[in-house]
């Protein structure tokens, strides 16, 4: 049954779904099974065999030729006399779609619904059940319930969508596809104030909108409508079908962040594994007409459709479908840089390289990775090598992903408004890139700990290392700190490295970006090489020095002094000469740097806490009181008059002190002067 009342449609009455024709051309009491074969309960003996499959109908040839052309066609151009079988193996709908088109011909009342109409409809086409036979036929009839009564209504029109997926290409060519698909899409994007929702209040039964006039849009329940109600009902839906529908809510205009969250919440139904806790869901808070507060995620509304056993029921996805499946969602994702998460595109390229998805729709994959790819976590980079490569993580997919990056960032800054396509978008994508100045940071940050990570893989060769840290420029590291943990990593899993190489290895590092914590542990680095330690030793001494020497120039006002080196090529440039000697003279440089860093460092902790100790002196006295020191001072002496001799011999022999005491207010005083 469907959701309207009864309808009359040029002239016909459908009398609540049950389809009858005005012609009787064998009185019978209907159709009776038995086992595979169908017979007719009438008086008059059969004349007439339908073989489709293993099911069998025998029936009589005056009805079934009144109304199918294509039957009279047969009968009538077959070189045997007297024909009295017929093989339809090929007829859309199968045995039940075939059923129900012979009780049509016999008069009996066929109950159309939402699940049969697509089957019917398409077999009444094949069986050429055209107005030329009969007035009304078949064709006119589901043509007319199609138009009328499902695709106007949301849940028949994804039962119909649903039941069209064993009926290609007749479904396709009689435009039943489109045709829902287009209702589906504009139900989506209407507003939902104009819609009276039906409920009955028991989850399990839970009926569909009803799409009527805005005269009967008094919503049954006081409730908000999130704005991804429809998600749960076209997740349903095969892949093709899924991107008819999105493609035609795209041209409808709908915000492509909605777009994006459906596909996430399609491709965690049907490619188990992909998402790992839950499904994605959209924001309500970027809508806030719709939001309800609460969150999509856990919203038991009942407006989304509920059929018995759609989520259990969802067959095991062999590979090749969930290759079709990823194909189709790259190419339906929304344009824009952050429709969808990147996350959600690095889960979806790890799957792509698994099923050796297309290297098209591949790349394709990987230029969006690179869009976002400031937005990426560890975990989703380390992505395993599924080709032949003996590495454990894939280290040129991401080489390749940063490329993409650097790529986008270079275009970005050249023309910050190039991917957009509206005025809004091109707001929205002018401050994306001025909020976002430390993309480069982020993405170098990332770079270090997939570098620590995949450097304890002995298969990973140094050039490949070597590459993908010098990927960035030098200005994206303001610190080279997670760069020296990979390379320290790397030396420790690469234990045979000969000294050459540990020197190539250790030149994509500053030693001058290292902080104090690191530079201790360099070193005592026994597995760096003896000339990065000196500089890492120097380049320690150097700001150490022109730290102090800045402090004495704004102390002393001195404009003579300059700093011992400053920049990198200085510091390679000015590694000890007695490096060259030999080792023991190199040992003693060490050691004699080693003297001199910690005599600097105690020197500066010293001047710290004299600082300190001066700052708090400062604040006690400037500390404003009640009473002035006056005031103060007469109470002191008061209390000095009232003591005991005895007490006063004893304060006696220690009035050197007390006079200190009493006279040092008076220095600070001058000094603050």
């Amino acid at each position: 049954m469907w959701e309207s009342e009864n309808e009359s449609i040029g002239g016909r009455d459908y009398n609540n779904g049950v389809l009858s024709s005005n012609k009787h051309g064998v009185k019978t009491d209907g159709f009776e099974q038995r086992g595979q074969s169908w017979y007719v309960t009438t008086d008059i003996p059969s004349d007439f065999l339908v073989q489709i499959g293993d099911v069998s109908f025998h029936l009589h040839k005056y009805p079934l030729l009144s109304r199918s052309g294509k039957m009279n066609r047969i009968i009538y151009e077959s070189r045997e006399a007297d024909l009295n079988r017929m093989a339809l193996d090929d007829l859309p709908g199968g045995p039940e779609s075939f059923e129900l088109a012979a009780k049509f011909c016999y008069g009996i009342a066929v109950d159309l619904t939402a699940t049969n109409i697509s089957g019917l409809r398409c077999a009444a086409e094949y069986l050429e059940m055209t107005e030329d036979l009969e007035e009304g036929n078949l064709i006119f009839k589901t043509e007319a319930f199609l138009s009328y009564v499902v695709l106007s209504s949301w849940r028949d029109s994804i039962l119909v969508l649903k039941s069209c997926e064993k009926l290609s290409p007749w479904a396709e060519n009689l435009q039943i596809v489109r045709r829902c698909s287009e209702s589906i899409a504009w139900k989506a994007c209407a507003n939902p104030k104009g819609i009276r929702w039906a409920y009955t209040g028991r989850p399990p039964k839970v009926s569909s909108p009803k799409w009527n006039d805005m005269k009967d849009s008094s919503p049954s329940r006081n409730q908000q409508v999130p704005p991804d109600w429809w998600f749960e009902d076209v997740s349903i839906l095969r892949i093709d079908h899924f991107v008819r529908v999105i493609t035609a809510i795209k041209v409808k205009g709908m915000r492509f962040e909605l777009i994006g969250a459906a596909i996430i919440h399609y491709a965690a139904k049907w490619l188990p594994g992909l998402i790992k806790e839950g499904m994605e869901t959209v924001d309500e808070g970027s809508n806030s007409s719709n939001s309800n507060g609460s969150g999509s995620r856990s919203w038991k509304g009942g407006l989304h459709m509920i059929l018995a056993g759609t989520r259990d029921d969802i067959p095991s996805v062999q590979a090749k479908d969930q290759r079709m499946i990823i194909e189709s969602l790259i190419s339906i994702i929304p344009p824009q840089k952050d429709s969808v998460s990147c996350s959600f595109l690095l889960r979806l390229l790890r799957m792509a390289n698994m099923l050796k998805v297309a290297p098209a729709l591949v790349t394709e994959l990987e230029k969006r990775v690179g869009m976002q790819f400031e937005q990426a976590t560890l975990a989703d980079l380390l992505i395993p090598s599924y080709t032949k490569i003996e590495t454990m993580y894939d280290v040129d997919l991401v080489q390749r992903l940063l490329e993409h990056f650097l790529v986008q960032e270079q275009m970005e800054s050249m023309s910050p408004r190039r991917h957009s396509f509206s005025e809004k978008h091109i707001h929205e994508g002018t401050q994306r890139v001025t909020t976002n100045p430390n993309a480069k940071m982020r993405v170098a940050r990332l770079v270090d700990s997939y570098l620590t990570e995949v450097s304890r893989d002995r298969n990973l060769s140094l050039t490949k290392f070597q590459v993908l840290a010098e990927a960035l420029p030098e200005s994206a590291r303001t610190c080279d700190d997670g760069l020296y943990r990979a390379i320290d990593s790397y030396l420790k899993a690469h234990p045979t490295l000969s000294e050459h190489e540990r020197k190539r290895l250790c030149r994509v590092m500053d030693c001058q970006k290292l902080s104090i914590d690191a530079c201790m542990h360099a070193a005592q680095n026994e597995r760096l090489p003896l000339r990065v330690v000196v500089q890492v030793l120097f380049s320690e001494q150097v700001k150490i020095s022109n730290a102090l020497a800045n402090s004495t120039l704004k102390e002393g006002g001195e404009s003579h002094y300059q700093p011992m080196i400053t920049n990198r090529k200085t510091l390679l440039e000015g590694t000890p000469q007695s490096f060259q000697e030999g080792w023991a003279a190199a040992k003693k440089d060490i050691n004699t740097l080693k003297l001199e860093l910690e005599s600097v460092k105690s020197k500066y902790i010293d001047l710290q806490n004299d600082m300190e100790n001066l700052q708090r002196q400062f604040d006690k006295i400037t500390k404003p009181k009640q009473s002035s020191a006056w005031t103060s001072g007469w109470k002191k002496l008061s209390k000095l008059t009232k003591m005991t001799a005895l007490e006063t011999n004893d304060l006696g022999s220690q009035m050197p002190n007390a006079e200190q005491t009493r006279k040092a207010p008076r220095r600070w005083r001058n000094s603050i002067s």
